[in-house]
């Protein structure tokens, strides 16, 4: 993370806030950060307004380069970027997905209370662990190769529960029914379908984890009833991406671009955002290969899931169908999709690049499933893991302000390698989380460190303001319990 950033930058309102597109000569269209004052601070504190701007010069860029209250720095786009580009004069961009493809998170539900699950919860966390493999380069027992890795990377989540890895309904709770129907595994290069063989159902490291949380908070009791949500019940949220095998397709893709944009006549001011014309030859390769990326990240978190509901079957001896565990949603949170939206009152498709950013489609629309199509679409926002996290739903305002989006976490304040030098130390850590009653096991001691609170911003804090924005609305606070890191 770079020195304050020192650009200009004009109040709008006490939620947005806007680098006018005359601050550099290359931006196309204006920047809007979604932000408080309190927020503002901290955002300013490394040079990720400055990536808002740079976006602003993408050819084909639609209204403004979006950035959410979550923001801060990241490779090219900002983490919680957000940009929409014309379909046919407009680019795509691997740097506005991220190496990270699909990251993205689920929340379980279960009818179990936090009475029901405290005596059992060591137990459930050794077994989670056991079951689950995380931390750097984790591997599990599956290897999935050939042909049949090329089905996951066509089918993703809906492989997954062909093979029986969950129920049919889950697809009906997962963001585009968990497969992206672009995808074309002949896009994926050798090395990345080799990185991905054995990483099927693995957490993965660095911010992703596997939590027991309970629900400490209902705003909306209407709306958490038609989720199946009540106060003090237990839920499981998983968090994790596309592993070795996205990483890889956004290093291929990111040298590919490089030399499209030569060839394309494209000037950038961050050769970050490298890029090429998205109805190119090349623009369509990277776009069928990450949506291959974004299937096999569904087919993970979908088997994450199977084998939660085997856990606590075996803990509790109940089957998971009795123990409620329903799927709530899956979102994902680096992605690039074709949408519909309204440009200037005509409704167009364009690509939707959302980067540390969550789709939040309101009430009716049209690609929700029927279970949400009256109280819209549900968005998960994990926090950091001494804290909180928040279930909300999308509201019609999304659609007007934010190409139907909104945040996807707290949002770091402080790099990993700076937290490792900072003298905390992973017991300390364990000992003050334990005393909130939340329990930590993860695959090594840096992980504890590179993830805690600190290096955060305060999750409510984020919330509020894209509660307060009208973008989505808070229908439940979940605290954590039971943390398994990579």
């Amino acid at each position: 993370m770079g020195n304050e950033w020192k650009g200009k930058l004009i109040k709008i309102d006490d939620y947005r806030y806007m680098i006018p597109k005359d601050y550099k000569p290359f931006m196309r269209v204006p920047g809007i950060i979604l932000a408080d004052e309190k927020l503002m601070e901290d955002i300013v504190k490394d040079q990720s307004p400055e990536q808002v701007a740079n976006v602003a010069s993408l050819p084909g860029i639609l209204k403004y380069s979006l950035a959410m209250p979550d923001i801060h720095w990241g490779y090219g786009f900002p983490i919680g970027g957000v940009a929409a580009m014309k379909k046919k004069e407009g680019v795509i961009s691997p740097g506005g997905v991220g190496y990270d493809i699909n990251c993205g998170v689920r929340l379980i539900r279960t009818n179990l209370s936090k009475e029901d699950v405290l005596p059992k919860i060591r137990e459930l966390v050794d077994e989670l662990f056991d079951k689950i493999p995380a931390g750097v380069g984790s591997e599990g027992d599956l290897r999935v190769k050939g042909k049949e890795l090329d089905e996951v990377l066509e089918k993703g989540a809906q492989w997954a529960v062909k093979q029986g890895y969950g129920w049919k309904e889950d697809l009906e709770h997962i963001e585009e029914r968990g497969r992206l129907t672009y995808a074309d595994p002949d896009k994926v290069s050798k090395k990345a379908k080799e990185r991905g063989e054995y990483q099927l159902g693995t957490l993965g490291s660095g911010n992703h984890f596997l939590e027991i949380q309970v629900v400490s908070r209902v705003f909306e009791p209407e709306i958490a009833d038609k989720l199946g949500i009540f106060s003090d019940q237990i839920v499981i949220m998983v968090h994790t991406g596309s592993r070795g095998l996205g990483h890889q397709v956004a290093e291929d893709y990111i040298r590919v671009m490089s030399n499209a944009m030569r060839k394309y006549g494209i000037e950038v001011p961050d050769k970050q955002l490298a890029c090429a014309p998205f109805d190119s030859p090349e623009g369509q390769d990277y776009f069928s290969a990450m949506s291959c990326a974004a299937n096999f990240a569904w087919a993970n978190r979908q088997m994450i899931t199977h084998w939660v509901r085997e856990v606590f079957e075996k803990v509790f001896r109940e089957g998971a169908e009795s123990l409620g565990m329903r799927l709530i949603y899956d979102v994902a949170h680096n992605i690039a999709k074709l949408e519909k939206h309204d440009i200037d009152g005509k409704i167009e498709e364009v690509v939707v690049h959302r980067k540390g950013a969550t789709r939040a489609f309101p009430a009716g629309h049209p690609d929700l499933t029927e279970d949400y199509k009256d109280i819209g679409q549900p968005v998960i926002i994990p926090g950091d893991m001494g804290r909180s996290s928040f279930l909300l739903i999308g509201l019609p305002k999304a659609m007007e302000l934010s190409f139907g989006s909104t945040c996807h976490g707290a949002g770091r304040t402080q790099s990993r390698s700076k937290l490792l030098k900072s003298g905390l130390r992973a017991s300390d850590i364990e000992r003050e989380l334990l005393e909130k009653g939340i329990i930590v096991k993860a695959a090594s001691k840096a992980s504890i460190v590179e993830e805690a609170s600190e290096a955060y911003k305060n999750v409510v804090d984020v919330v509020n303001v894209v509660h307060n924005v009208e973008i989505s609305k808070r229908v439940a606070q979940m605290k954590p319990l039971a943390v398994i890191k990579g």
